[in-house]
């Protein structure tokens, strides 16, 4: 049994990272006014008779801090790009130079990034649910193999305290992770 507890702790630490990982790719769509790749990387583009990711149609840089470079790899797309690009309510005005668009990033109001750190906290609270969500289950497993007699109630007991540590651990992760994005929004 020790060894099965040994796989299931290694399988709640891989979900609960999964979750950490989740909310650091929503966190890079958000816009803090300083240009970033990961602005840009959620965009999908029409292509090729379906919906693509935008790093699937051409190469995101930055060439400054307030403009991000999109250089389009198949000419037929440039026009499919900026429309993508400006649909995708962040608030970009791309403009077209040939085969590259330049994405200028303009400042954040007070009020804009009032809202960006509200979402940004509703972001965290999602994946602080999920981490919930992991150690439910893991603690359902844990009372039907004690019902089972598969595990002693010391055992059992030892687990759970176990599993509300790795809990613990994430959602601090989880509150540092908003702290610093709350930051990166606020500053001017």
């Amino acid at each position: 049994m020790a060894m099965e507890i040994q796989v299931l702790r290694e399988d709640i630490r891989r979900r609960m990272e999964g979750a950490l990982n989740v909310l650091q790719q929503e966190f890079a769509g958000l816009r803090t006014g300083r240009a970033a790749v990961g602005l840009l990387e959620p965009i999908m583009v029409d292509a090729y008779d379906g919906k693509m990711p935008l790093v699937q149609v051409g190469t995101i840089g930055v060439p400054d801090p307030r403009t991000l470079s999109v250089q389009v790899w198949d000419k037929s797309l440039v026009q499919k790009v900026e429309k993508a690009i400006l649909e995708s309510g962040l608030g970009l005005n791309p403009a077209t130079e040939g085969q590259t668009l330049r994405v200028p990033i303009p400042s954040l109001t007070e009020e804009r990034r009032t809202e960006l750190t509200k979402i940004a906290g509703k972001y965290a609270e999602d994946s602080r649910i999920a981490l919930r969500n992991v150690r439910r289950h893991a603690m359902d497993d844990l009372k039907r193999a004690e019902k089972d007699h598969e595990i002693s109630k010391d055992e059992h007991h030892t687990f759970a305290t176990d599993i509300q540590g790795l809990t613990d651990e994430y959602v601090k992760k989880i509150d540092g992770v908003l702290e610093i994005k709350e930051k990166e929004i606020m500053q001017v």
